[in-house]
């Protein structure tokens, strides 16, 4: 299944429990994907649905969210799932904006919450 497309999945600390419940109660329509995630959650993503195809990256502050920015940039993301805290400072947030701004440029699918995700979800199961 090589031909899949390819999922991006990140989240701050703040979320990342929150976004492994999503892909929990996600799993089927996930494990449909190819999935890149930045190193801590594609481990708690892991921890939950260890069957999913997920090739985890650097942790975000440490370069990750620049691996799937270049991934973006390449064509080989389709779709980014971002669940963002908006309460808590980053200091990496210089990447994080990048990271949005390329998702934007190249005009991909981008979720920053459990609502949107969903709804992204729901668009793409059909």
């Amino acid at each position: 299944m090589a031909d899949r497309k390819c999922l991006a999945l990140i989240a701050h600390d703040q979320k990342k429990d929150d976004l492994a419940a999503f892909a929990k109660a996600n799993e089927a329509v996930l494990s449909k994907w190819r999935i890149v995630a930045t190193g801590t959650t594609g481990g708690r993503v892991l921890d939950v649905c260890p069957g999913l195809d997920i090739v985890r990256l650097k942790s975000g502050p440490l370069g990750g969210d620049q691996q799937i920015g270049a991934l973006i940039a390449t064509g080989d993301v389709n779709c980014l799932i971002f669940f963002v805290d908006p309460l808590t400072a980053m200091p990496h947030d210089v990447d994080v904006k990048a990271l949005m701004r390329l998702a934007i440029v190249y005009d991909i699918p981008m979720a920053l919450n459990r609502a949107t995700a969903e709804q992204l979800i729901d668009f793409r199961r059909n």
